[in-house]
């Protein structure tokens, strides 16, 4: 008995099928807080999608506009993942900005010496405390 294509599938399987949610739960969760529209509407978990649905995803300070493509009754691996929606060049333009933004922050922002002092810094620090116990 050969598997049947998909006609319709849950918006939160195709967003864990997809690769955009690490879990169902998770991906129920964001489509609940508003996180996903499918078709320029919120929506809820189980609400059925097609293909050519449109997508708007926020993750975090990311975002993406997608139109669906295909649907999956599993998780794929992230190179075939990819190949069930098309993110517009808009959407991939915005991102790639963000990401670039994100980066030139991280760089000029100080980073905080974490872990333990070394000989040197120990004392450095008691030098600087006056204190030689």
């Amino acid at each position: 008995m050969a598997a049947e294509p998909l006609e319709r599938q849950r918006l939160d399987k195709w967003l864990w099928a997809a690769r955009f949610f690490k879990t169902r739960q998770l991906a129920g969760e964001a489509i609940s807080g508003g996180k996903v529209h499918l078709n320029g509407q919120r929506t809820k978990p189980g609400k059925e999608m097609r293909a050519g649905s449109l997508l708007r995803i926020h993750k975090g300070s990311l975002e993406w506009e997608l139109e669906v493509l295909g649907l999956s009754r599993q998780r794929l691996p992230a190179s075939e993942a990819v190949k069930l929606y098309r993110e517009s060049d808009a959407s991939q333009l915005r991102r790639q900005q963000q990401l670039d933004q994100r980066r030139a922050e991280r760089a000029l922002a100080p980073r905080p010496n974490l872990g333990r002092p070394s000989k040197r810094d120990r004392r450095k620090i008691e030098r600087f405390t006056g204190n030689f116990d």
